[in-house]
């Protein structure tokens, strides 16, 4: 239901916007306010999840969450529903490491936590494309309201079956909470994603130059604070790790190019080509498919290569997805110039997000368990906030040159904009390709059969 609702408004963006009267440049808020509030939130959420209690914390961001997506749901105005997907990230950010906590601390070890973890990882890599499905037949057949208040059911489910069926789980020790810690990172990371939403005005103006320095100067003094704090909001033990950090490194590369790239390609479909909500959600359906295919295959395959080999193929196989969507054109057929895309972008995925779900979490102590999935989900969502902000600043730019060339057709304007985007997205997830590869050192016992939790330490 999280990783669902970072892309499930992305279909109904421009029946809301319509409904709301919002201008443009709000548009894409309405997804980056979600990751924005989700990820630099999720470390916090994660050491309450420790210390308040997995279960406890798991029922309470359920409750949460569709109490915010019941608000945006009924929503009449632009700013009533920004406030309530910034709500929705907020409970998200409970919800979302209490879970994966309570899945790391039940599987501790052996086989049974690699296929627990692809199952996690096959959510995570395709609840993004079923929530354009998803967005779809709910924006065509109900409303777009319906995008948010399809939460609440799903929540009164979950909750009722957590209670009986879920045990409580929490760390010992000092369960004091860096508050100043929650504060610094907090309001660096806005900082940064709202100096890179301002660059379509222009890299070089102040404000935009303003505030991403005022964001990593904030940055650095959470790493120095972290590094002082008696009961760090982000132990630094927990990101230090070479794999470790390769994984969250590789996270927001990932979640900057399945976030942000998605959003533009679902307004590639029903701005240029003119789709339905139902259609595009349809045409989204390819990419989800071939991750629930894929990832089964991967989860086989991780014990005998290992996650190196698949996380530095994958992004390679992804980015090649992502440079076939920048060749589309103004009437180019779907199936040539989106299907094979979308199937290099399902394979190389699926690659990445089922090793990285174990890498990341590899080698934690039980007391960690909620704050380094915190650090996973938060760097996706952190990725995504921060890839939207840089590809419509990338969009608006090169929009506004092909204005400056004499390109009439606003649709042509349009796909020369998809193209910086889709090219950007894909330099970006190559990169993740490298970090794994330099980064990235697990040893094979980790996910074979019969492995103990000594074989779990890292190299």
């Amino acid at each position: 239901m999280v990783v669902l609702d970072g892309t499930i408004v992305n279909i109904a963006l421009p029946a809301a916007q319509r409904d709301l009267g919002m201008r443009d440049a709000d548009r894409t808020w309405v997804v980056t306010v979600y990751a924005l509030a989700f990820g630099s939130l999720l470390l916090l959420g994660g050491r309450i999840a420790d210390y308040w209690g997995r279960k406890r914390s798991f029922i309470l961001g359920m409750i949460g969450f569709a109490a915010a997506s019941a608000l945006g749901g009924v929503a009449v105005t632009g700013e009533m529903l920004l406030l309530a997907r910034g709500l929705q990230g907020v409970f998200a950010a409970l919800l979302a490491p209490a879970a994966l906590a309570l899945l790391s601390v039940t599987f501790p070890s052996g086989p049974d936590r690699v296929k627990a973890f692809a199952v996690y990882g096959t959510i995570a890599g395709s609840g993004a494309a079923v929530g354009l499905l998803l967005g779809g037949v709910l924006t065509e057949y109900l409303s777009w309201h319906w995008c948010l208040l399809v939460n609440v059911p799903i929540a009164v489910v979950a909750v009722i079956a957590a209670i009986p069926l879920v045990r409580e789980s929490r760390a010992d020790g000092d369960r004091s909470y860096d508050v100043p810690g929650a504060v610094l990172v907090t309001v660096g990371l806005a900082s940064i994603v709202y100096g890179f939403s301002r660059a379509e005005n222009g890299w070089g103006e102040p404000d935009t130059i303003g505030f991403l320095a005022l964001g990593v100067g904030i940055m650095v003094a959470f790493v120095w604070w972290e590094s002082r704090a008696r009961n760090p909001l982000l132990p630094l033990r927990v990101v230090a790790d070479r794999t470790r950090g390769g994984a969250y490194l590789t996270s927001v590369m990932v979640g900057a190019a399945l976030l942000g790239g998605l959003l533009y390609l679902t307004l590639h479909f029903q701005i240029v080509l003119g789709m339905s909500p139902l259609i595009s959600g349809l045409a989204s359906l390819p990419m989800a498919a071939t991750i629930m295919l894929t990832a089964p295959q991967v989860a086989r395959l991780l014990p005998r290569v290992g996650p190196r080999i698949l996380m530095t193929v994958g992004p390679l196989v992804a980015a090649a997805g992502l440079l076939w969507f920048s060749r589309i054109t103004v009437d180019g057929a779907y199936v040539v110039q989106v299907l094979p895309g979308q199937i290099l972008l399902g394979i190389g995925l699926a690659c990445v997000f089922v090793p990285m779900q174990n890498v990341a979490l590899s080698g934690i102590e039980p007391r960690d368990a909620g704050v380094a999935g915190a650090a996973l989900t938060g760097t996706q969502q952190i990725g995504g906030s921060i890839g939207t902000a840089v590809f419509t600043a990338l969009f608006a730019s090169a929009v506004t040159a092909a204005t400056a060339d004499g390109v009439q057709n606003p649709l042509q304007q349009q796909v020369d904009g998809y193209h910086v985007v889709f090219l950007a997205a894909a330099i970006g997830v190559a990169c993740a390709s490298i970090i794994s590869w330099s980064m990235v050192r697990v040893p094979l016992e980790r996910f074979r059969e019969g492995a103990s939790s000594e074989a779990v330490s890292m190299h």
